[in-house]
């Protein structure tokens, strides 16, 4: 079969995290870098689905999941709009967002923009 015909579309990967609290945010490794960490590798293995991480970091270190105004997630939110993202990843869905209403507004911009949303340690 001729593998030209069935191309595997590449799929641009952002990764979100999140700390609500400034303690340990100093340490030389952290919170968010082990929440990148776990997601950079879970992009790594979807890497043969066409999965490629985008260089921009959308970090937000000691800020409460329990608002929307977080300059990493509206960066975030912004570049899904700019049609630049395929695919959000965060370690955990409460990195996201606290608030199940937030949550759900989140999915509306990710389904209008045809993004899909994966927590790499919840189904």
């Amino acid at each position: 079969m001729d593998q030209r015909a069935n191309p595997i579309r590449r799929q641009r990967c952002a990764i979100y995290t999140r700390k609500s609290s400034e303690e340990g945010l100093e340490q030389e490794f952290n919170s968010l870098h082990a929440q990148r960490e776990a997601c950079e590798a879970y992009i790594a293995s979807q890497r043969s689905e066409g999965w490629v991480l985008v260089r921009d970091q959308y970090d937000d270190g000691g800020i409460s999941g329990g608002t929307l105004e977080r300059p990493g997630l509206k960066q975030l939110l912004a570049d899904i709009e700019d049609g630049l993202i395929d695919v959000v990843v965060v370690y955990k869905i409460d990195r996201l967002s606290r608030s199940l209403m937030d949550f759900s507004k989140l999915v509306e911009v990710f389904d209008r923009n045809g993004v899909t949303f994966v927590s790499v340690t919840q189904s």
